[in-house]
């Protein structure tokens, strides 16, 4: 008796380009069907799938059965009839949108909805470009090719790729999808070199810069350069994150002491000020009677974006090659760290959820650390 065979290929649509080349072609996005035949009787049967992973474990579901009636069984039986599940249809924007709205339920903080948002924008256009309708379309090849469209590198495509693995394990724990093939996507290396503080020099440079600042005259100029500068002095001895330090209150600031509940974390930040920065800070008109930096009417989002253009053109004034806000929190951590604070310490200052997370960034900086490794140097000099 002739063994049974099955053998895949692309059932080409009429508008398919590569209808020409007949079976031999698999690069297109046609429906996949299976030639089928046993015990001399062939068939021809759609898988209901255009993923061609999708159509080979189907292909391997019908072989692990002891018997296959192509006529009564179709691709969906094939799955359940060896314990597997047919996982249940949920289109691209579908599963998008069932994600932001459970997302939200979580309390996800909207900065963090608003990247989401952005990854699914692309998704869903990729998907249109590719003709996937259905979540459970996605290869491991399809997602490659989806993340070679990437324009980031380092930190911020490492951060894509998370996103994207927590939507595909959304998606598999919501059983629309067989398994999590963003899973097996590997992190790109990273190249970039980590970012330093400011030097003394260059900080020098951005206060002088402060009063050169453009913008008004007179009275309006002397106003604007004064939030300018209280607000670059409260990030340098507090180390806020540069939303935090925007959505200061009048009343985060207490005997000395500046307490705040910090935006990414929510940890509570409780940091002494000189009496020179509080004077600053209670120099600063024309903001709000409840912020210092912000009217608290707009969307703390935009505020960010002012303020973020408001440094950049400081720097330049400056002349402060790759500076931006976060450079002032670098700058705090090692004024600490360089002082021999004891890196617990300044994790609970800097409102890190855990000392690991400071030594990551800011281990080079670790005073007694940097010690025993000049010691340790010498002694070998010595021997």
């Amino acid at each position: 008796m002739e063994p049974d065979s099955r053998n895949l290929y692309r059932n080409h649509e009429r508008a398919c380009p590569r209808r020409t080349a007949g079976r031999d072609h698999k690069r297109c996005r046609c429906p996949i069907w299976v030639d089928f035949s046993s015990a001399g009787r062939r068939t021809c049967k759609s898988l209901r799938t255009r993923n061609w992973q999708r159509a080979e474990d189907l292909l391997r579901t019908m072989g692990a059965l002891d018997r296959y009636d192509i006529k009564a069984t179709d691709s969906v039986q094939m799955a359940s009839q060896v314990g597997k599940p047919q996982a249940e249809k949920r289109t691209v924007e579908g599963a998008c949108t069932a994600f932001i709205a459970d997302a939200k339920a979580r309390g996800l903080r909207e900065p963090t909805l608003y990247k989401y948002h952005l990854l699914f924008q692309r998704l869903q256009a990729f998907a249109k470009e590719r003709n996937l309708s259905f979540v459970a379309e996605f290869s491991v090849e399809e997602l490659r090719n989806f993340r070679g469209t990437w324009r980031h590198r380092n930190t911020s495509a490492r951060k894509r790729l998370e996103e994207l693995r927590s939507f595909f394990r959304f998606c598999h724990d919501s059983g629309w999808i067989q398994e999590n093939y963003a899973k097996r996507l590997r992190p790109s290396k990273e190249t970039s070199s980590p970012t330093e503080p400011f030097t003394d020099e260059e900080m020098d440079r951005i206060r002088s810069a402060c009063s050169a600042y453009p913008g008004g005259k007179g009275r309006a100029h002397s106003v604007h350069t004064q939030r300018i500068r209280a607000f670059v002095e409260v990030m340098v001895h507090s180390g806020l994150r540069i939303g935090d330090a925007i959505k200061l209150r009048w009343d985060s600031i207490t005997e000395g002491k500046l307490r705040i509940r910090t935006e990414k974390t929510g940890t509570v930040v409780c940091c002494p000020l000189p009496q020179w920065v509080i004077e600053e800070l209670n120099l600063v008109q024309g903001s709000s009677s409840e912020y210092f930096f912000w009217t608290g009417t707009s969307k703390l989002k935009s505020a960010i974006g002012n303020w973020q253009r408001t440094l950049k053109k400081l720097f330049l004034l400056a002349g402060v090659q790759g500076g931006h806000a976060h450079r002032f929190r670098h700058t705090f951590a090692k004024t600490l760290l360089m002082a021999g604070v004891p890196v617990e310490n300044v994790s609970v200052l800097m409102g890190h959820r855990s000392p690991a997370i400071t030594l990551k960034h800011y281990s080079a900086w670790v005073k007694e650390r940097q010690e025993q490794l000049e010691a340790h140097v010498k002694r070998v000099w010595k021997g």
